[in-house]
């Protein structure tokens, strides 16, 4: 299975990422976890996203805050999937991180979730790699169907209230 590759560009990243990390040890997938800056170290950053497909990655999330470079640097470097997660800062609340992420120029493109979204990230990682593996794809038909009972078990407890009023 190919790994993912979770890229923070700073430690102070770390509560939002957790969430992508936790939901790829839920379904079993590889993972790395690395703080790397576009700014600050982006010769890393640019050799880590150029060898990625070579040590193993098959899809690479990058978060980060304000400026948010960090996913355009790597999709530049690798063919790999890149999927950005715009993190929420102090400024303007994530949005400067959101618009840095999503304005990717034609032939450099990041996939973007919301902003801290962190869980949707590991997800749509997951899902890009179910294409070629089949146990990934059925833990990801096991989630929706749970996600369904859920929501029905929700609904069928809610006409069970207002019908006691």
């Amino acid at each position: 299975m190919k790994k993912v590759a979770v890229i923070m560009g700073s430690d102070s990243d770390l509560p939002v990422v957790r969430k992508a990390v936790d939901e790829l040890k839920a379904y079993g997938v590889p993972y790395e976890c690395h703080v790397m800056s576009a700014h600050r170290t982006p010769q890393l950053a640019c050799e880590f996203a150029s060898k990625a497909k070579e040590n193993g990655f098959g899809v690479i999330i990058c978060a980060a805050g304000m400026a948010a470079h960090l996913a355009g640097v790597i999709a530049g470097h690798t063919t790999l999937p890149v999927i950005g997660i715009p993190c929420k800062s102090s400024n303007l609340d994530g949005l400067d991180a959101l618009l840095a992420t999503v304005q990717m120029p034609s032939g450099i493109p990041v996939a973007t979730v919301a902003i801290d979204g962190a869980k949707n990230a590991a997800i749509l990682a997951i899902q890009m790699l179910a294409l070629s593996d089949g146990t990934l794809a059925d833990k990801l038909e096991k989630a929706k169907q749970d996600m369904i009972d859920g929501v029905v078990a929700k609904d069928k407890k809610l006409q069970e209230t207002l019908t006691e009023i």
